[in-house]
Order: C-alpha cells, then structure tokens, then sequence
C-alpha cells in the first residue's frame, strides 16, 4: 500500500452517460477513508464537470497530460495508487487499454500502474456484445484487469439488456477488496457455472403472518458478486432479499423453503459449484390459513409445524444418483451457538458430516458477525482437506477467502 494514512485510489471516468454513477462511488470511497484522485477522459467532462469531482474528492482534477508537467502527474498517478478503478468504462476506453494506447491522462496513468486495476463497463448492448468488444475484455482479463459487470437492465431511452452499470455501492465494495486484498479476484472461475443461494424465507401462516430468521442475504451476494468478478457464471437464488441483483448473475427469487428447493432443483444439473448460504427455515406451520387468522382465535401454543425439506442433504443425495456432476462441489453455511459440551466449530463439523456437505462455512451468532451485519468470521471447514480459521473482516474478504479455497479443493483432485 502506498504511503501515508489513506488508501490511494485512482478514479478513471470516461465518457458515457453512466459517468454521473461514478459521483456515488467516490463519495462511497471518500466516506470509507480513501484518498481519491479523478482522472476524467475530455469526453467525460461532457457528462460531469471538474467542479463537482474535485468537491467530492477534495482533490483537483485533469484530464491532459500537459497539466502539472513538473511533476509528471500519469507517472506519479499511476506508481503511488493502490488501486486504478475506470467508472464507467465505455468500448472505446477499454479498446485503447487493449491496444496499450496513452492519449490522453488516463490511459497514460493505466500504463503505469503497478497496482490492481477494475474496470465497470457500461455500454449499449450492441456494443457489449460486439466481437471486437468481446476481444478487448478477454485481453484485459489476460493481463490481470477485474472486470466488475456490466449488469442486465434499463440502458438510455426505452432499451434494457445487458451493458447497464454495475451498481455503485457494488463497486465500491470490490474496489475496497481489492484494496484489502491485492490478489482476490483472479480471473480463475472462468467458465464455471456456480449457483449461490441467499436471503431467508419464509413460511406463512396465514396471508399477513410468517415464520422467518433474521438473514439478510449480504453474505449470498458477496459470493455471487465476487464468483462474477473472478469470471463465472453465476445464478443467485434469493429468498426476500432486498438488493440490486450482482452484476454479471442471473438472479431468480423466491420466498418459501419449498420454492427455494425447487428453483435449486432446476438449476443443479449443470452446476460446477452449489453454495447454499441461503438460511432455509426448518419448519412451516403446517397448515396455512386464506384468511388472517383473529387474534382471539389464534392459540399460540396451538400452532403445529412440519418439517421443511433438507435442501442440502437433497444435493447430496441428487449427486450420488447422477443428477448433478460427479465432480460439483457442495458447500453449506451453519450459523452456530456453542456450549458447555461443544464448541461452534465442534458442531459445525457435526453438521457437516451428517448432511455430507464438501464444505462448510461455520459462523458464530452473537458475535457482531453473521446475521444483517457487513462483517464475517468463523470456520471454513473441508470434509477431506485443511480447515481454515476465517478472520473478522468484511463479507467481501470471506468470499474471496472462500472461492480461494474451493479453486484449491478442485485443482487437487
């Protein structure tokens, strides 16, 4: 990291109408302590003027390589950054990086960083998909550039598809990973499909009351939204979670364990890695009432629930009969309490082997972790190789932590 107290971040903008999205992605920047210089294209300049980067980044702004000649300024940008991030990165920007050209202060400053580089491409779909466009993100992924997106959605005028901006805040969370962690977003996932499920459903008891946990689903996200940035294909099963869908995942929601059940169940037959960090409820009321039930007809001790399925056993059990790869991996999440006779990791174990689960992600509740909280610790648990202890630190940086070590499982078999 370079010196001094803050984090340096390089903020490319080029120009594309997305460039105003850029503005909440330094302010997210600035507010978490990074030193953030904007290095706009002319064309960006178009979309925001100077004045409101440099208000928002306390910093001056320029775009030619002729300002602050004494000083170099690309050279001295671009060796004292910790991170270059390019929001929005438009076909043209990333065709020059392609190409190595340096024509303005940006890419100049691109061909001087030591430091990660990520990009968020933002363009109409027909540019998206271009095979020339295509070529370019493959030669920056080659090179060791994260590309962050672009998501499915509304573009300019009528048209929705993919080529629309990663959402800010998304891409202020992996920027800060990258910063956290030079090295957690490889490219290494490349053409692996992977199914993440997130959130926590619910089950009705009648049309206003539900039997519910307190996940969240920020935990599901980081690892769908990661497994995207390393280049997989991801499609996120979300139960009642209320987020942007992850850039670059197919997202299907649902509510109640059984629709959760079911949606894996479609999904399973082609999947390279399954991780179930989806809090599943294990009971339902097990009758459901089509009107709402009065108070003075409701006896709380009288309301009878039924197991909901093993959503995780049932992989399990799917895989031995041949409905999904030999070779996928499965991994499932266990939010624990510990006790007199055993510890969180003790019974995390134990749950791992009775569900016979490649892999468990052990959390401890009550801790300021797990639960609705953006930081994480506990256990990455393997039925056949290392266990590793996994630090406080952001949901982001456990994602990272966990497909490191499930790229590893894979490459040892």
């Amino acid at each position: 990291m370079a010196t001094g107290d803050k984090p340096r971040v390089v903020l490319g903008v080029s120009g594309g109408i997305a460039a105003y999205k850029s503005c909440d992605v330094l302010r997210s920047l600035t507010e978490t302590g990074h030193h953030v210089d904007v290095v706009p294209t002319e064309s960006a300049l178009r979309f925001v003027g100077s004045a409101t980067f440099e208000a928002l980044s306390g910093n001056p702004v320029t775009d030619g390589v002729f300002s602050d000649v004494p000083s170099v300024r690309h050279v001295r940008l671009g060796q004292q950054a910790d991170l270059v991030l390019v929001v929005p990165a438009t076909a043209d920007l990333m065709a020059r990086m392609a190409h190595g050209n340096a024509d303005d202060l940006l890419t100049a400053t691109l061909l001087t960083a030591h430091c990660p580089v990520a990009i968020a491409p933002a363009m109409h779909t027909e540019m998206w998909e271009h095979a020339a466009t295509r070529a370019n993100v493959a030669t920056l992924r080659e090179r060791g550039v994260t590309v962050i997106g672009p998501a499915i959605g509304r573009l300019t005028g009528k048209d929705t598809g993919p080529g629309r901006l990663a959402e800010p805040n998304e891409i202020a969370d992996l920027a800060r990973l990258l910063i956290e962690r030079p090295n957690a977003l490889p490219a290494d996932l490349d053409g692996l499909n992977v199914v993440v499920t997130a959130g926590g459903t619910r089950e009705s008891l009648d049309p206003v009351r539900f039997l519910t946990n307190r996940s969240s689903g920020k935990q599901g996200y980081a690892i769908a939204r990661v497994a995207a940035a390393r280049g997989a294909n991801v499609t996120m099963i979300a139960a009642n979670v209320d987020f942007p869908e992850p850039a670059g995942a197919q997202v299907v929601r649902v509510s109640s364990a059984d629709q959760l059940a079911e949606a894996v169940r479609r999904e399973m037959g082609a999947a390279d890695v399954i991780v179930m960090a989806a809090a599943v409820s294990d009971f339902r009321p097990a009758a459901y009432s089509e009107a709402k039930i009065k108070k003075s007809e409701l006896e709380p001790d009288a309301i009878e629930l039924t197991k909901n399925p093993d959503i995780l056993v049932g992989l399990v059990t799917s895989r031995a009969q041949g409905d999904i790869p030999a070779d996928c991996t499965i991994v499932g999440f266990a939010a624990e309490t510990g006790d007199k006779q055993h510890s969180v990791e003790e019974y995390g174990r134990a749950k791992m082997a009775r569900k016979g689960a490649d892999m468990m992600v052990v959390n401890s509740v009550g801790d300021g972790g797990a639960f609705e909280s953006d930081h994480n610790s506990g256990w990455i648990l393997d039925a056949v190789g290392a266990d590793e202890p996994i630090e406080h630190g952001s949901k982001y940086a456990l994602a990272a932590q966990l497909w490191d070590h499930i790229g590893t499982r894979r490459s040892a078999r």
